[in-house]
């Protein structure tokens, strides 16, 4: 059977094998594709084995696998730029880009007008290339390049104050280097529009940021799966409709994102969360067992011998690792929402659900908080941080797993 799969250096946050999964199952073509992590000095050996049909490549080798192809398209010659490799049947190989339509499709979602505006690239590698010569293609006026050795580098970003669009192509922030920005947008204030083609996490810090200044953003899932699309085109010969790259990319980001509990302790966080892991098959996460585990004690002995502010810093140091997973259930503590600096780690790769539940079923049995400030105070300073916090909001049924499926259901799942 012929294989096919993603080329790159480090590839364990892909979600390229399940979007092909998808792609081809849609289209009637199912064919095996999988991971091929090659370091650097491997790579002509791999190029020249043969015994793939078609691969896709990433970071560091969209450039560097140009010579060892026979022939490249017209599109990748005139970008510089290869993500997409057929062998043929002599065995060379021939190269394409299909970057370019999947980041056409991008700028397409994000509606912003580029013509004759100033644009902003971080990075200077292939798919740097391939986003220049698609903004220069929808009329850009001046483009500029930030490296950190070019002409316009980090230390003279003031240059580009009037800058309309601002496109990351450096993986600064990508997964596991979650909460890391290659700039601030203090340093752009004319921006209209932000493009971040990282997809995991699905909101980086850049993007975190351009979201608070009302900015419009986007993240680089969709563009995966449209040059995902117009690679699985070229692997089996067969079309694929944007209503199915929609389709995918829908089903990709709902599977991708972490379900992050939150609400008022002891409303069912826990009992609800691992109910909904156990319905929907993802991993179940409780931030107050993996508090207590590491510090060896139990919550109310943290808050007693310890005080509040540390149990706080515990907490907040381990919904960091938490949210920087991806497709997980995560039950919260009811506190949660009292640290404004947890509320990003949240918003990055999760949707939040606060769950509600009366406050006369509430028990305040080995809940500190709970029992020295009562129920109702507790409520009245929190209510409006959950309702805040969260994407949807679902209310306790009569049962633990009939309040999963409910929120299943919001979710569709």
């Amino acid at each position: 059977m012929k294989q096919y799969g993603l080329l790159g250096e480090k590839l364990g946050h892909s979600f390229s094998p399940r979007i092909h999964a998808l792609l081809g199952r849609a289209i009637g073509a199912e064919y095996p594709y999988t991971l091929f992590e090659v370091a650097p000095d491997d790579l002509p050996a791999f190029l020249q084995k043969g015994f793939f049909a078609g691969l896709n490549v990433t970071i560091p080798y969209k450039k560097a696998v140009i010579p060892f192809c026979a022939e490249i398209s017209p599109k990748a010659a005139a970008i510089g730029s290869v993500n997409t490799i057929l062998r043929r049947a002599d065995g060379t190989l021939y190269g394409d880009n299909t970057d370019y339509d999947g980041f056409l499709h991008l700028m397409r979602l994000l509606g912003a007008d580029v013509r004759g505006k100033k644009c902003v690239i971080l990075g200077s590698g292939g798919s740097s290339l391939t986003v220049r010569a698609v903004l220069r293609d929808l009329g850009a006026g001046e483009i500029v390049v930030v490296s950190r050795r070019g002409e316009d580098n980090y230390s003279n970003l003031h240059r580009h104050r009037d800058a309309a669009l601002l496109v990351n192509t450096t993986p600064v922030g990508m997964y596991p280097g979650n909460g890391a920005a290659p700039v601030s947008l203090d340093a752009f204030p004319a921006l209209k529009a932000v493009a971040d083609i990282i997809y995991n996490p699905a909101k980086t810090a850049l993007l975190l940021d351009a979201e608070r200044r009302g900015i419009p953003c986007i993240n680089g899932l969709p563009m995966l799966v449209s040059q995902a699309a117009r690679a699985a085109e070229l692997f089996t010969g067969l079309a694929v409709s944007d209503d199915v790259v929609e389709s995918v990319t829908r089903a990709v980001e709902r599977e991708a994102k972490n379900i992050a509990l939150i609400g008022m302790p002891g409303c069912g966080k826990s009992a609800v969360g691992k109910a909904l892991a156990h319905l929907t098959g993802r991993p179940f996460y409780d931030s107050d067992e993996l508090v207590a585990a590491r510090a060896g004690k139990t919550i109310p002995a943290i808050f007693a011998e310890d005080g509040e502010e540390a149990f706080r810093k515990m907490e907040h140091e381990v919904l960091r690792e938490l949210c920087a997973r991806s497709g997980a259930v995560i039950a919260t503590g009811g506190g949660i929402v009292k640290r404004p600096e947890n509320l990003p780690l949240l918003r990055q790769n999760s949707v939040t659900v606060y769950l509600e539940r009366p406050l006369s079923d509430l028990p305040v049995h080995g809940r500190p908080l709970s029992q020295k400030h009562g129920v109702e105070a507790l409520y009245r300073e929190r209510a409006p941080l959950y309702e805040a916090w969260s994407d949807f909001t679902v209310k306790s049924a009569r049962s633990v797993s009939e309040t999963a499926r409910k929120i299943a259901e919001v979710l569709h799942l």
